[in-house]
């Protein structure tokens, strides 16, 4: 790889994979920052979650997921509209990432207790963060959908953030409850009386 400081984004422009320069503060670009937030918000539960061999699992999971948002911010900094066909096929973003999530929370679904209720974000360190890393996936998804509407991003990835953002939330609930974390069930005013 080369130096990390390429001096070229010093006056607030980057470049797109299709070498189109925008302003750092483009909706694209501010699209896949927040992707790369989400990720770095794995990141940070994969740091705090216990490395038992009991959360290889989900372990395995979450570093997939981060291999995985490279491909969306990829995707993101190819617009559809404006790509060689060549670029375009080099950062495809395929449905079968959706199937995967889809597939893993099946898989939690009975070691869940159904929710009858909102629960407040939180629990143990690694549980909160992946509380967190939902929320910043929602917001990824509410930046890319404007450029999903101009058909610069693909279906799969705006489908992709929001099965993910479901995964993380359920992942959360797993991971508190294998920690030993009750759920904090959200109370109607309460304290406002």
């Amino acid at each position: 790889m080369a130096k990390i400081y390429t001096r070229t984004g010093d006056k607030g422009e980057t470049s797109l994979y299709t070498g189109q320069r925008v302003r750092k503060n483009d909706p694209t670009i501010e699209a896949i920052g927040t992707v790369d937030e989400t990720n770095s918000a794995i990141g940070l539960a994969l740091a705090m979650m216990p490395r038992e061999a009991n959360f290889s699992t989900i372990r395995e999971q979450l570093e997939t997921i981060q291999h995985a948002l490279f491909d969306v911010g990829a995707a993101i900094a190819t617009p559809r509209t404006k790509a060689a066909t060549g670029k375009l096929e080099k950062t495809r973003f395929d449905e079968e990432a959706t199937h995967h999530l889809e597939k893993w929370m099946d898989s939690f679904e009975d070691n869940l207790a159904p929710l009858k209720s909102f629960i407040l974000p939180g629990g143990q360190s690694a549980g909160a963060m992946l509380h967190l890393a939902r929320s910043i996936c929602r917001r990824a998804e509410r930046l890319i959908l404007p450029l999903n509407m101009q058909a610069d991003v693909s279906d799969s990835v705006l489908a992709y953030l929001n099965r993910l953002s479901d995964y993380l939330f359920m992942v959360s609930r797993v991971v508190n409850h294998m920690m030993g974390s009750s759920e904090t069930l959200w109370e109607h005013h309460k304290g406002l009386t």
